[in-house]
């Protein structure tokens, strides 16, 4: 997990994409408990509501559950969840801008493909 915040992002949002990159990166692996609020303040030097409010967000979201008396673990298909809702993001915040452009500068899906395939040989 990383130990320094981006100013530009809410930190509890940073707090659940963490969790996220962890869990993508089988660091905390799917039906393993993810750690826990204090756990989360204590790492990271924050309040634990601050740290509850990300935990909260992939509660909501279904990547973690809670287990009464024990804690939050990371749910079955947490991964694949976690994927889609970054592969729309990437998508709507990415893609859809680059094609906006192209198309005001009259950059054809050819002209683009060859970008990104000269781009990829580097």
């Amino acid at each position: 997990m990383k130990p320094e915040f981006d100013n530009e992002k809410s930190i509890y949002l940073q707090i659940a994409e963490s969790i996220e990159d962890n869990i993508l990166l089988n660091v905390i692996e799917e039906e393993t408990q993810a750690p826990s609020t204090n756990q989360l303040a204590v790492m990271y030097r924050i309040n634990p509501a601050t740290a509850a409010k990300g935990i909260n967000l992939l509660v909501n979201e279904g990547v973690l559950y809670k287990k009464r008396g024990i804690g939050m673990f990371v749910s079955e298909g947490a991964a694949e969840m976690i994927r889609k809702k970054r592969k729309t993001a990437f998508n709507d915040n990415y893609v859809v801008p680059l094609l906006d452009e192209a198309s005001n500068l009259d950059i054809s899906k050819d002209e683009i493909i060859k970008m990104i395939n000269k781009l990829r040989e580097k």
